[in-house]
């Protein structure tokens, strides 16, 4: 029996709480808190359960440790945005109590996506005796997984490693992210990235692109490479790796939208004067566009995210590609919200569940491949996000 409070009443923080209290045996108490504790209100009359609600601002490190003192729970998982992740873990630390996100921090002044920051917290974690789980989500996070589960039970070593991520769902609207829109935006205009032999490699936001053939009718999309913090912990974790690349669909319109914002300025992070005051313009197109929750009623299709992974086993060269298909309205069906935040909120869930069941457990600051992913894996069958294994005999367009 276990408490946990939620921080985050997004698209995402609304799954977590419902996984979370449909397993009364593991999470005996929960508490969400938001910056607007109303959020938290709404989303808690939907639960099958009820649960406490509160109000934090995740930014005030002495009022959330004060929260964390007066409720004493075993664990916070972190749904907020990741601009607050240091100051939510600096909270944990001062109460006592472990931490889980799903995003790696980023500082908000600029599009940085990397693990330093919160790798130099190894220490302080270790000497306070409480784990911190970084990245329970879907990717980062159950790809991470699948890598480790991959290197566990079909491959000696992972050469080639390419993480594919597929939207096939369409939600009607002229222009929408499916989760926070300026966390998205910031991510698909930034410089692509990848592993190539022992270095980074660096491409244009969206520059080389080709086409993937994804399984369960969803055929061939349009694939683009992206920089995702997943490639920096997988990479480091497993040095074998000699090449690491991440690739997301988008449709032709939402290109073309971006395409057109940020011509005229309006996905830039850079500070401009308006009558007077100083405004950050993407997040003035935050507040215009709609609201990801929105989306769940509207959303059709499917979601593919998976890995296809190259390497040897026994000295012969082998390929596997491992999967989960999600469906949009099914997702809707069960928690009211889209496979984009049910995908990120599912795993959000088991990692707090591996953790509070001591099957995940530790001192100090943890990506998901260094644990053992067969726990992990067991409950995604368990809970929403089965998954499949392939082995892949012929040319799959991923090979150069």
């Amino acid at each position: 029996m276990a408490k946990v409070i939620i921080i985050g009443a997004g698209g995402v923080g609304s799954v977590v709480a419902h996984k979370c209290a449909q397993l009364p045996d593991v999470f005996n108490e929960i508490v969400l808190a938001s910056r607007t504790e109303s959020k938290c209100k709404a989303i808690a009359a939907d639960l099958p359960r009820p649960v406490k609600t509160a109000q934090i601002d995740a930014d005030d490190v002495a009022a959330t440790t004060a929260l964390l003192k007066a409720e004493q729970p075993d664990l916070v998982i972190n749904v907020a945005l990741p601009y607050q992740d240091l100051a939510i873990m600096d909270a944990c630390l001062a109460a006592g109590v472990d931490y889980l996100d799903t995003a790696n921090y980023e500082p908000p002044e600029e599009a940085k996506f990397e693990y330093k920051w919160q790798w130099a917290y190894q220490d302080k974690f270790t000497s306070a005796g409480r784990m911190a789980l970084l990245g329970s989500g879907f990717d980062p996070g159950v790809t991470n997984v699948y890598t480790a589960y991959l290197k566990k039970h079909y491959l000696d070593e992972i050469h080639y490693l390419d993480i594919i991520d597929c939207n096939d769902g369409d939600h009607g609207q002229p222009f929408a992210t499916n989760f926070n829109p300026e966390i998205n935006i910031r991510e698909v205009t930034a410089n692509g990235r990848y592993w190539s032999n022992g270095d980074w490699q660096e491409t244009g936001p969206l520059e080389e692109n080709r086409s993937f053939d994804f399984p369960a009718g969803i055929g061939p999309k349009q694939i683009y490479l992206m920089y995702h913090e997943e490639l920096e912990s997988i990479t480091k974790h497993l040095p074998e790796i000699k090449r690491a690349r991440f690739w997301m669909t988008f449709s032709d319109n939402y290109l073309k939208h971006l395409e057109v914002l940020g011509n005229i300025g309006m996905t830039s992070i850079e500070p401009v004067e308006f009558e007077g005051k100083e405004i950050i313009p993407l997040q003035f197109l935050k507040a215009l566009l709609p609201d990801p929750a929105s989306l769940g009623p509207l959303t059709k299709g499917k979601t593919c995210i998976g890995c296809i992974a190259r390497g040897v086993k026994d000295g012969v060269e082998k390929t596997y590609y491992i999967y989960n298909i999600c469906d949009h309205e099914e997702c809707y069906a069960e928690v009211k919200s889209q496979a984009i935040s049910y995908t990120t909120g599912v795993p959000a869930m088991i990692g707090a569940k591996m953790m509070l069941e001591r099957k995940w457990a530790g001192a100090g600051v943890w990506n998901m491949e260094q644990l053992d992913p067969d726990p992990f894996m067991e409950d995604l069958n368990k809970y929403g996000l089965p998954w499949q294994v392939v082995e892949l005999n012929e040319q799959t367009g991923m090979e150069d």
